[in-house]
């Protein structure tokens, strides 16, 4: 691929993100983690679905050396609401349309790293339409994904969700 054309296509993508989202997921922490919030933004472009995550709040490293990563996840259910043992319980599993193995669900996208507790991801997925995730949930777990372990990537507990609405 020549240069001219990479260079139009990041044009392309940078002129979407400056346009609203046709969906937007309003993120909010679990009451173990309160200040977690943000916004996961959806844009439709003739290549697929445009991502893009923003996230405040997020735990810290006590290391120096080692920023936090997150599971980041499009779920199957459509409430931000769970009980004592899992607060996004209701969130439900993997959204999994073709029933996949795991990393290959819809709904699996690519961790958040946390800088100084915030996290910012942009990303082009072909996995799903806007319209098949209307109502659903998105999920940012305690631990990153290890892209294998099934069905879901022992990416630890949800700590912060949001459902996806249409903006």
């Amino acid at each position: 691929m020549n240069r001219n054309r990479i260079n139009s296509r990041l044009c392309s993508f940078i002129s979407v993100l400056c346009n609203p989202p046709q969906a937007e997921a309003i993120i909010k922490g679990s009451s173990d983690y309160p200040n977690i919030n943000g916004k996961v933004r959806f844009y439709r472009t003739k290549f697929g679905v445009l991502v893009a995550a923003e996230v405040f709040g997020l735990p810290t490293s006590t290391s120096k050396c080692c920023n936090r990563v997150f599971g980041f996840h499009i779920h199957e259910g459509d409430m931000c609401s769970g009980d004592s043992e899992d607060s996004f319980a209701n969130a439900m599993s993997h959204y999994n349309p073709q029933d996949c193995t795991h990393p290959h669900h819809a709904g699996d996208m690519p961790p958040l790293f946390e800088n100084g507790g915030y996290a910012f991801n942009i990303f082009l997925t072909d996995r799903f339409e806007i319209n098949e995730i209307i109502g659903r949930t998105v999920i940012i777990h305690s631990n990153p994904d290890d892209f294998t372990t099934q069905p879901s990537g022992d990416s630890g507990s949800k700590i912060a969700c949001g459902v996806i609405r249409r903006h």
